[in-house]
C-alpha cells in the first residue's frame, strides 16, 4: 500500500489527519510533524488496524553489509 497522509481542515479550524500505509507505532512519529507543519497541537488520537500490525522490512545483503561495518 502507499504511504499517504490526508488533513482536512474543517471551517471551525478544526484540523482532522489520517495516515495510510504506515503499519504499527511508527505512525505515530508522523503526528509530531504534522503538529509543527500545522503550527496544531494533536488532542485526540485515533488508531487504524494498521497500528496494530507488524511492518516487514526486507533488507539486502548490500544492506546488511553496510549495517555491520557501522
Amino acid at each position: 500500500m502507499t504511504k499517504k497522509i490526508k488533513i482536512q481542515i474543517f471551517p471551525d479550524g478544526t484540523i482532522q489527519t489520517e495516515i495510510q500505509g504506515i503499519k504499527g507505532k511508527r505512525c505515530t512519529e508522523y503526528i509530531h510533524i504534522l503538529e509543527e507543519l500545522l503550527e496544531a497541537e494533536a488532542v485526540d488520537s485515533n488508531y487504524t488496524p494498521e497500528f496494530h500490525e507488524t511492518e516487514t522490512v526486507k533488507i539486502t545483503e548490500k544492506q546488511e553489509q553496510r549495517i555491520r561495518e557501522r
